[in-house]
């Protein structure tokens, strides 16, 4: 499984909270890359409600990953 921010990105509007078969469903009708449905189906589900982004993508990049701080440079 390979999730990028642009994969990623395609799940913004999806209808959190939602199952694995929910995501899926959103993902085919609107049109999201096919990664980003191979990527779904790949997840060890075993009936789990996922609240967001972060669930399915414990790595995902929050703000403060972003976000420059001068004092550290």
């Amino acid at each position: 499984m390979y999730w990028s921010l642009e994969l990623a990105s395609h799940l913004e509007d999806a209808p959190w909270p939602a199952t694995k078969e929910e995501l899926i469903d959103f993902a085919q009708r609107s049109g999201a890359p096919a990664e980003v449905v191979e990527n779904l189906q790949e997840i060890e589900d075993e009936g789990d409600v996922y609240d967001s982004i972060e669930d399915i993508w414990p790595d995902y990049p929050t703000k403060e990953d972003f976000f420059f701080n001068d004092e550290e440079y």
